[in-house]
C-alpha cells in the first residue's frame, strides 16, 4: 500500500516550521488533495458507468436496463469506487491525529452503510417497476414486498450505524437490543407504529402537505400543514387545528380529494324532489307553451314528429291520452336542465354529465344533476351550485311542476 503520512512533512521540516505547524499542514494538504482526487474520481466513474450503461441499454431489447439507469443504479455504483480510496488513504491522513482519525472512520463506515442502502433500493426499485410490466405480475402486491424488505434493510443499517457510533460489536449491540426489544417497544409503541406509518404514507404517496383530507373519526376537514413521526395536523376550513395520529392514516378509512383538484373539476351531485301529483302528459296547448323555452324548442319539435309518425303507424287512440306514446312535463323539464348544464360556462364539459331520475321516495321524485365545476376552489364551486340551483327552482313553475317542501302544520 502506498504510504502517504508524512507526504509533506519533511518539506514543512525543511523549510524551519515546526513539528507541529509541520503536522497540521501536512494533514491538511494531504486532505485537499485527497479530497480532489476522490471528487475527479466519482466524476469520471459516473461519466463512464452512465455512458457504458446507456450503450448496453440501446443495444438490449429488454428494458429492465433502461429502468435500472432511471433509478439510478450506475450513479449510486459509482460512489464505490472514490469511497474505497477515502477509506484506504484517510488513516494515513490523519494518522498523526487519532481521534480526529476515529471520527472520520466512523463516518465512512456510516456513508458505506448508507451507499449500500441506496443501492439495494435502487435494485429494489428496478426489479419492482420491471416487474409491473409483466402482465402476469399486474395484479401482485409487489410494492408491499418491496416495502418490507426496505423496512428490514433500513433497521438493519440503523442499528448497525449506531454499533459503529457507540463502538460496540453489532452482535453485542442485537444481543442487547433483544433483551431490552419488550421493554423499548412497550414505552416507545406509538413512535414505533408512527415510524412504519409515516414511510407507509411516505412510501405510497397516501397524503402530502397542502393535501386536503376529510377523516371522520377524526373530525378532520381542512387541509394537512404537517406531517412528522407522530401525527399530522390538519386546519379544518373553520381555522381549527385537528391532530391525527400518523398510524391512523394506514389503520383507518380517510378521504384525500387531491384526485379531485388535479382532475380539472370538482363534482356536483345534487337533487330537488318533484311531487309525483305534478307530473302529467302534455296536452297540445301544454306543447305549444313549451316550445317558447327556446333550450328545448328543438327537442320539442324532433320528438312531436317521432311521436305523431309512431301513434299514426300503431294507430293510437289519441283521444285517451295515455294511449300511444306522449310527452310528459317531467321528461321535458328533465331534458331542459340537461341542456341548461351542458351550455352552464362553469361546467367541465370534458367529464360526466347528466340530468337523471332517481328512484320515487315518500315525498316524491328526485331529479338529480351530476356534473363537475370546472373550478375547484370552495367558494367559487358553492357559488357555482347556487347559481344553477337558483335557476333550477325558478324554472320548474314553467313546466307545471312543483318542488316537495315539508308542510309542518299538517
Amino acid at each position: 500500500m502506498l504510504n502517504i503520512k508524512h507526504f509533506l512533512y519533511d518539506f514543512f521540516i525543511d523549510k524551519g516550521l515546526s513539528k507541529n505547524t509541520s503536522e497540521y499542514l501536512n494533514m491538511l494538504g494531504l486532505l485537499i488533495a485527497l479530497a480532489m482526487i476522490a471528487f475527479a474520481v466519482d466524476y469520471v466513474t459516473k461519466r463512464l458507468l452512465w455512458r457504458f450503461s446507456s450503450s448496453v441499454a440501446k443495444r438490449t431489447k429488454t428494458n429492465f436496463d433502461n429502468i435500472l439507469i432511471s433509478n439510478k443504479l450506475p450513479r449510486n455504483v459509482a460512489h464505490i469506487i472514490p469511497l474505497l480510496i477515502l477509506i484506504e488513504f484517510v488513516p494515513q491522513v490523519f494518522s498523526d491525529f487519532e481521534f480526529t482519525q476515529d471520527i472520520i472512520e466512523k463516518t465512512l463506515k456510516v456513508i458505506t452503510i448508507i451507499l449500500t442502502l441506496q443501492i439495494i433500493r435502487s435494485l429494489l426499485s428496478s426489479v419492482k417497476d420491471y416487474l409491473k410490466t409483466l402482465p402476469s405480475y399486474k395484479d401482485k402486491p409487489i410494492d408491499s414486498y418491496v416495502q418490507v424488505f426496505m423496512i428490514f434493510a433500513w433497521l438493519l443499517g440503523f442499528f448497525s450505524i449506531i454499533a459503529i457510533v457507540t463502538g460496540v460489536s453489532f452482535l453485542e449491540f442485537a444481543t442487547t437490543l433483544g433483551a431490552a426489544s419488550a421493554v423499548i417497544i412497550l414505552i416507545f409503541k406509538d413512535t414505533i407504529l408512527g415510524f412504519v406509518a409515516s414511510i407507509q404514507v411516505s412510501i405510497n404517496d397516501m397524503v402530502r402537505i397542502g393535501d386536503w383530507i376529510t377523516f371522520e373519526k377524526y373530525g378532520a376537514d381542512g387541509e394537512v400543514t404537517e406531517i412528522n413521526l407522530a401525527t399530522v395536523k390538519v386546519q379544518n376550513w373553520d381555522k381549527t387545528i385537528t391532530t391525527i395520529p400518523t398510524y391512523a392514516l394506514i389503520s383507518d378509512s380517510f378521504k384525500n380529494w387531491r384526485g379531485m383538484l388535479s382532475s380539472g373539476g370538482r363534482r356536483i351531485k345534487r337533487s330537488v324532489i318533484v311531487k309525483v301529483s305534478t307530473i302529467k302528459f302534455l296536452e297540445p296547448e301544454d306543447i305549444a307553451k313549451l316550445k317558447k323555452i327556446q333550450l328545448v324548442t328543438n327537442y320539442i319539435e324532433r320528438k312531436e314528429i317521432e311521436i305523431n309518425k309512431y301513434n299514426v303507424e300503431h294507430g293510437a287512440d289519441k283521444s285517451v291520452l295515455i294511449n300511444g306514446i306522449n310527452l310528459t312535463n317531467f321528461g321535458v323539464f328533465r331534458k331542459y336542465l340537461q341542456t341548461y348544464i351542458e351550455n352552464h360556462s362553469a361546467i367541465n364539459k370534458n367529464m360526466t354529465l347528466m340530468v337523471r331520475q332517481l328512484e320515487p321516495t315518500t315525498q316524491g321524485i328526485p331529479m338529480e344533476i351530476y356534473a363537475f365545476s370546472k373550478d375547484q376552489r370552495w367558494e367559487n364551486y358553492e357559488f357555482i351550485i347556487g347559481d344553477i340551483f337558483d335557476h333550477v327552482l325558478a324554472a320548474v313553475n314553467y313546466f307545471d311542476l312543483e318542488i316537495y317542501e315539508l308542510d309542518l302544520g299538517k
